[in-house]
This record gives C-alpha cells, sequence and structure tokens, in this order.
C-alpha cells in the first residue's frame, strides 16, 4: 500500500539580506510520509533550523512551496499549528510549576478539552516515567528527566507531527535511551516526527529516512541502510594513536586490499572490504614503525562515514550563523 504523503516541500528557497547575504535553503524538495520519523541531518550551518522554521511557520519561504497535511506554509499558518508539536533544543520549562501543572498550562494554551486534560497529563507522564513527580518542581529533576517532559509537553495536544530538534543533547548514554524509548512510543501512535540530531547513531537507531543536508542543499536522501550500502568500503578499521606522521600514514596505503585511508584528530580510519585479512599487516607495520595504538576496532561504515563521504568533510564542521536566526544555526 502506497503511503500518503504529509509534508511536501517543492523547490524551496530562503535567503537573508542584510550586511552579508545569506543562502540558508537552496531549492531543496523533498516529502515526508505520514507515520514515519525522519531525520533531518547535517552540520551547524547546513539549513536545518531554516528548514523547520518554516515548516512550523515561524518564517516564511522566499520561494519555493512548503505543505504541511495539506496546508500551504504560508497561506494556512493558522492551521499548521494545530496539528504540530514543536520541541525546542532549549529548555522552555518553567522551573518554578511542578511537571503536573507545566503540562496543564500548556494544555490550556493548546485548547485540550478540560474534560481530558487531566487524563491526558497522567498518560504522558506515565510515558515520560514521571508519574510519582508529578507534584514536583521541574527545578528538582534531573536534566533527562526535563528532557523527557518537555517532549510530551509538546505532546499534550495530539499533534499530528512532532518535531524534535535535537532532543538528547547534553544528556548522559541512559537518558538518551530513555528519550528514544519515548520518541519510539510517540510514533506508535502514528505520529509523524521530524527529528534533527547531531549523534548519528540516533539517526540510525530511531529514523526510517534521513536527509543529509550541507550549505543549503540536499544531498542525499534514504534509509540508513541504504545510505551505509552506498559506500563502496566494506569495512572500517578505527585505530586511535598517541601520535604518528604523515609518511608514517602513507606508507600504510601501500598495503593490499585498502581502498583508503582518513586522518581524523588521534585517529586513523582505514577503509577496506577484508578487514579481518588486513588487520595482521596493519599491526605489523605499526610495530615496525614504533608507533603505539591506544585502541583498535573493526566496523561497518557509519551515517558520519557517509557524509564525509558525499561532503569530503567531518559531519562536525561549522559554518557561519545566518543573519535574523539568533544563537547556533544549524
Amino acid at each position: 500500500m502506497e503511503k500518503e504523503d504529509i509534508i511536501i516541500i517543492d523547490h524551496l528557497f530562503k535567503e537573508f539580506s542584510g550586511k552579508k547575504h545569506v543562502i540558508a535553503v537552496n531549492d531543496i524538495s523533498f516529502r515526508v510520509e505520514k507515520g514515519e520519523i525522519f531525520g533531518l541531518l547535517g552540520p551547524n550551518g547546513a539549513g536545518k533550523s531554516t528548514l523547520i522554521r518554516i515548516l512550523t511557520t515561524l518564517i516564511s519561504p522566499t520561494s519555493g512551496k512548503a505543505v504541511v497535511n495539506s496546508f500551504d506554509v504560508v497561506t494556512h499558518p493558522e492551521e499548521i499549528r494545530r496539528i504540530i508539536g514543536v520541541c525546542p533544543q532549549n529548555s522552555t520549562l518553567d522551573l518554578e510549576l511542578t511537571a503536573y501543572d507545566n503540562l496543564e498550562f500548556f494544555g490550556k494554551l493548546t485548547d485540550v478539552p478540560e474534560a481530558e486534560l487531566h487524563l491526558r497529563i497522567y498518560k504522558l507522564l506515565a510515558m515520560a516515567g514521571l508519574t510519582d513527580r508529578a507534584q514536583m518542581p521541574v527545578s528538582t529533576l534531573s536534566g533527562g528527566m526535563r528532557r523527557k517532559l518537555e517532549i510530551v509537553r509538546a505532546f499534550i495536544h495530539s499533534p499530528l507531527i512532532l518535531f524534535l530538534d535535537e532532543p538528547t543533547i547534553g544528556l548522559d548514554p541512559e537518558s538518551r535511551r530513555e528519550v528514544w524509548h519515548q520518541i519510539n512510543e510517540l510514533n506508535d501512535e502514528e505520529t509523524t516526527i521530524i527529528l534533527t540530531t547531531h549523534y548519528m547513531d540516533e539517526a540510525e537507531k530511531l529514523c526510517n529516512r534521513v536527509a543529509f543536508v550541507d550549505k543549503g542543499v540536499l544531498i542525499s536522501l534514504d534509509t540508513p541502510e541504504n545510505l551505509k550500502h552506498s559506500l563502496s568500503m566494506g569495512d572500517i578499521i578505527d585505530i586511535g594513536v598517541d601520535d604518528y606522521d604523515d609518511i608514517f600514514v602513507k606508507s600504510l596505503a601501500v598495503i593490499r586490499g585498502i581502498d583508503s585511508i582518513e586522518q581524523k584528530n588521534h585517529r586513523i580510519l582505514v577503509s577496506t572490504r577484508e578487514g579481518t585479512r588486513i588487520l595482521p599487516h596493519l599491526l605489523a607495520r605499526f610495530e615496525e614503525a614504533g608507533v603505539r595504538m591506544i585502541s583498535i576496532s573493526i566496523r561497518a561504515p557509519s551515517l558520519e562515514d557517509v557524509f564525509i563521504s558525499l561532503t569530503g568533510r567531518n559531519f562536525g564542521a561549522d559554518a557561519e550563523s545566518a543573519p535574523g536566526n539568533p544563537g547556533r544555526r544549524r
């Protein structure tokens, strides 16, 4: 059965004028299917936040079209705001109010019927694992608890589409896994989720499809598995080192079966289709040169490897912020 498109972006273009002219979104087109978790990935300054701001009707495009559940973002912004939920990167919880009061206040703002609000609040608190913290001030909650509360708050009015901007940034690994579980639970209610993240493992675990955006341009869109399989490399041998020089790295390239070598901080990444066969030769070369390894692993290509292959640079590369978009632009 063919899935229904809930978001349609057609030749979208957004520029900011000022002291410096910036093209934040450059002729982007794609569609999001109803009920999927869709990842928007890219380094700082890629244009992700501008896209989200257009889709959530905070700014208008310069040209092109964006449609959310059949509503145009320019001509029907109010209709769109009623069917979306937004969890921004920076917390907007009231720390002095209780967890329950934060949800109740937002529920009233989004016109949740009074007769349904109490049960709705406790259902979401249970989903976030915060039922026993319902009457506690948010200031007493941990960072992970606050983030989970903020996500369900954006879902208080049962939106068709939920926008999550870096939902696990700054959280410890256990809290991140709890948030992942929460996102999947919300998606099980047939909610379409648009996710921006800098964590490639997060995108691989959660997203049905991901779109890579760089310098305002859509450079690739597919499932995580298809994107990783698109690379010619078979294995990546990831070697951590204390110190090395370029001559030594170049000497590794002569080993038969190595496709490419990349240097990244104190790591050497070797791409090969024959990881287990190549490994003994690499170890011997390191021993001969007296270069000390501090870690070594063999892994399959990741989404970050895909991005490096597409752009020739690391995922964490920054770009300048666009005018009119305060703070870090993504």
